[in-house]
């Protein structure tokens, strides 16, 4: 049987309750930030059209109110404070219904209704489990006790409200103010603008405080006009950020709206200012509603209803395109403030279809007052942001922190990889003279090879793969001692005499052409695509898209790496790609900058920069190596992700230890933490290389790892070999598994000696013309 909250739940996702209404939002719309405006708690209310006669349509919108957080005008007395949020609740639904009672409106009216049901609905939600007996409705006690307090009069009722009025100069806000507190309060004039400054009117109405923010009136939207517009708008959000209105009026003359009135460039402006949530908390106000209606296509006037409804979606729809959201929808109110309008029996202002707009209006802001401080003592938390809708996901902690466990390589301006053992280059020491000591040797053509025997070619190759071995030893020791030398030259050049040299700057090295599409030409044979190599350490190389379309999108990138020596011992390294197509730009960039200590720690800052769809993602990390052995490095760092407005903070200890050459154990241990929640993990990885290690880059690793995340962890297993089969054929093995039983194997070789390992393709290609030419043959006989 379906729970109780279970049920709920279901009913606020139900069409049968209001499908355009929200039960909870959250606005704050008076907060320093202009743009993107988060909101905070509040619960909406469903109001209807106060000018259509169809009681059913008028419930079609909500008007939801602007949340009032630490300045809310207090919603009990203080000796309601003390009560329990069920007791609160139930002493504002009296309330609620003893204003109805003095506006004369029914409690069976079906927006008061829908209010309480969602009253009701926020209750159980928030409601205990020894609680859910008291959340019941207890709708006819309720309106006994309101009954019972109105008639004797006590308590005395505490209820009041603020509301913001924002439009165009001369639509009739003074006006409207003036005719809720049936005297004049505001000044008017017909011919030109009367308010020139903000101010704040109170006053009583039916026993209802009631505090009106009056502001000067916007002008036409224009080059002209924007500066004025802004400077009124900061004006009063200054004049509201230490006691934000409950509600917002957004003024329009229901006469004058058609698609050229309707100011677009206004209404961005009032989002830029005051964020996106103040038209979460808009109610339309439209004036001059008893003018003369329009003619229609018919040459006869267009029903009063009809041209509500268009004007209702012609504001709409413009309200949108302002919010670059379509969600919300505003409640309307229509007013007419002329002294000779139409009245009823008891005095009120009437409108076309006969409805007494004011008492419409009051019960309208009662109903939403009550909702907001529903929301603001169940403290529900659910939000809803107005604006365009954002595919972008964010990136999960386990990710963020597998990432940051990946270990760094930083390169120095000589090319070498600055965290390599000194063990790896040591070792050539010894074998500084076995190059030079062997015998010359005679490099056979290809004639004389081809007549070798096999074994003889086994041995010649052999030999010639020996000594290109020595070679590239020789070439590393001789390399090492040449950085030695020169270290050792800048540290004189340093405590001596700083005088530089005069050098001219070094030629550009022209660089093998790149493999490019073969119809990728062009008109004039001579301009080819190069990559140049400068003495000033800046490589830049053109990308190349494998997947592009010839002659359109086939380079259409860049990279850029750059080493360079800042200082005497400090060292920056740039590396990025730029990607950009005819709709997407990707970048991806990691800046480094290293101080080496050869007798101390080093330390290293960085910015790394990834395009994630139309977002950056930042992460700056600082990280401190020290060195306590010559084969053990112990690094420890921190990170801060920027991804949007998210932050994500991480930290990180590693240390690695050096068995000879060929065995190499690593051992991290990380966290990243958002949000109030962390993920953990660490990893421990043994990398065994080849004999000819560092000349040849054969090695085997296996790492274990362990991750856990929100009550959950996860370990995992990895094994990767990189060696050669045969002279000219290599292999590469990887494979992962971990405990939720998922993995992955993948086998790769590549040969120049067998050619006959690409006929492989062959069977890929057969196996694919089989499977289309039977699925055209079932095609075929369903088709028959």
């Amino acid at each position: 049987m379906m729970g109780i909250k279970d049920w709920v739940l279901s009913q606020l996702g139900s069409k049968s309750v209001v499908s355009s209404g929200l039960l909870s939002a959250s606005g704050r719309f008076s907060d320093m930030e202009p743009l993107n405006g988060e909101f905070s708690n509040q619960v909406a209310a469903d109001t209807p059209h106060s000018s259509i006669s169809n009681q059913e349509r008028q419930c079609d919108y909500p008007s939801p109110p602007v949340v009032v957080e630490n300045s809310r005008q207090s919603y009990c007395s203080t000796s309601e404070k003390k009560l329990d949020p069920l007791t609160q609740i139930d002493s504002l639904q009296i309330k609620l219904l003893r204003v109805l009672q003095r506006l004369g409106q029914s409690p069976d009216n079906l927006v008061v209704a829908k209010v309480l049901y969602r009253i009701h609905l926020a209750t159980l939600i928030r409601a205990g489990e020894s609680d859910l007996k008291r959340a019941y409705p207890r709708v006819d006690r309720t309106r006994k006790i309101a009954s019972e307090q109105e008639a004797s009069g006590l308590p005395e009722l505490d209820f009041s409200f603020r509301i913001l009025v924002l439009g165009k100069t001369g639509v009739g806000k003074s006006a409207t103010i003036n005719s809720i507190f049936n005297q004049t309060t505001a000044m008017t004039d017909a011919f030109q603008p009367a308010t020139d400054r903000i101010q704040e009117l109170v006053g009583l109405t039916n026993g209802i405080k009631i505090s009106f923010i009056d502001t000067p009136g916007l002008l036409p939207s224009s080059t002209s006009t924007f500066r004025r517009n802004r400077k009124i708008l900061c004006s009063v959000k200054r004049f509201i950020k230490k006691s934000p209105p409950d509600i917002v009026l957004y003024f329009e003359r229901l006469d004058l709206i058609n698609a050229c009135s309707c100011d677009l460039p206004l209404m961005k402006l009032i989002t830029e200012a005051f964020g996106s949530a103040i038209w979460f908390n808009t109610i339309i106000v439209m004036t001059h509603s008893f003018s003369a209606l329009p003619e229609g296509p018919n040459g006869y006037p267009v029903s009063y209803e009809s041209y509500v409804n268009h004007c209702t979606d012609l504001m709409q729809q413009y309200i949108h395109q302002a919010l670059s959201d379509s969600k919300l929808e505003n409640p309307v109110l229509l007013v007419e403030n002329h002294p000779h309008c139409k009245r009823d029996i008891t005095g009120q202002k009437i409108l076309p279809n006969g409805q007494a707009w004011k008492s419409q209006f009051l019960m309208f802001c009662a109903c939403t007052k009550v909702l907001g401080d529903v929301n603001t003592i169940l403290e529900l938390q659910d939000s809803i942001e107005l604006g365009p809708l954002s595919t972008t996901r964010l990136p999960s902690l386990p990710h963020l922190l597998s990432s940051y466990l990946r270990h760094r390589t930083v390169l120095n301006p000589s090319g070498v990889d600055n965290d390599a053992d000194e063990t790896s280059f040591s070792g050539t020491e010894e074998e500084e003279d076995e190059y030079d000591q062997l015998t010359p040797i005679r490099i056979l053509t290809k004639s004389q090879f081809e007549k070798l025997t096999k074994l003889q070619k086994k041995y010649y190759l052999d030999e010639l793969d020996y000594r290109e071995i020595l070679y590239m030893k020789k070439q590393l020791k001789e390399e090492s001692r040449r950085r030695k030398e020169n270290k050792l030259h800048k540290d004189e050049s340093f405590t001596g005499d700083d005088s530089s040299d005069n050098h001219e700057p070094p030629e550009a090295i022209q660089l093998p052409d790149m493999a490019i599409p073969p119809s990728f030409d062009s008109d004039f044979p001579i301009h080819r695509y190069r990559c140049l190599l400068t003495g000033d350490r800046w490589l830049a190389r053109p990308v190349l898209d494998p997947n592009g379309w010839d002659h359109d999108v086939g380079f259409d990138g860049i990279n850029l790496e750059t080493v360079t020596e800042v200082n005497k011992n400090v060292f920056a390294s740039v590396t990025g790609q730029m990607s950009k197509d005819k709709q997407d730009f990707s970048i991806q960039s990691e800046c480094t900058a290293v101080y080496v200590n050869h007798r101390g720690p080093t330390y290293s800052v960085g910015l790394d920069v990834q395009s994630s769809a139309k977002n950056l993602v930042y992460t700056v990390h600082s990280n401190t190596k020290l060195r306590y052995l010559k084969q053990n490095v112990t690094e420890c760092g921190v990170s801060v992700t920027s991804f949007g407005n998210k932050y994500y903070i991480g930290a990180k200890l590693e240390d690695s230890v050096s068995v000879g050459k060929q065995l190499k154990l690593l051992m991290n241990a990380g966290c990243v933490g958002a949000f109030g929640k962390a993920a953990y993990g660490g990893s421990l990885e043994a990398t065994f290389r080849g004999g000819h290690y560092p000349v040849r880059n054969d090695s085997s690793s296996l790492t274990l790892t362990v991750l856990s995340f929100d009550k959950e962890t996860v370990l995992g297993g990895n094994f990767q070999a990189d060696f050669r089969l045969t002279r000219g054929t290599g292999m590469a093995i990887s494979a992962n598994l971990n405990s939720q039983k998922m993995g992955q194997v993948c086998v790769k070789m590549n040969s120049s000696d067998h050619v006959e390992i690409a006929l492989i393709a062959v069977v890929s290609i057969f196996r694919a013309l089989l499977r289309r030419r039977t699925a055209n043959s079932r095609e075929t006989l369903e088709t028959g």
